[in-house]
């Protein structure tokens, strides 16, 4: 399946919504996306609800998103509507740890300023 990451802005934050599986073939793509949209300062709502399947691949991005925002101060993260599959996953990998997850969008946005 191919993957599709659609980024928004909104007032005080940015959506980056995932559409598809992300594995070796599609984590390059969504590493560009995304780490492009992780810039100093950022605040990032990446929408995971249309994602069925994470590789290994995946969580690499995972890693490299999460470093990235580390090191820009005031920047922050939060990971929306994660499947099952996938927030298992990254829980068993030891990547929860790394990120601030919500349910919904709205949960999302309230998460990013506390």
């Amino acid at each position: 399946m191919a993957l599709s990451v659609n980024v928004t802005e909104h007032p005080g934050y940015s959506i980056a919504a995932v559409v598809g599986d992300v594995d070796g073939a599609t984590a390059p793509e969504l590493q560009e996306a995304v780490l492009a949209a992780a810039g100093p300062g950022c605040r990032l709502l990446l929408d995971m609800s249309q994602v069925a399947y994470m590789s290994s691949a995946g969580l690499r991005v995972m890693l490299l998103l999460y470093r990235q925002i580390s090191a820009n101060a005031g920047s922050k993260v939060v990971l929306v509507g994660l499947p099952e599959d996938v927030q298992e996953t990254m829980a068993a990998t030891g990547f929860l740890k790394f990120f601030t997850i919500a349910d919904t969008l709205e949960d999302g946005a309230a998460a990013l300023n506390k």
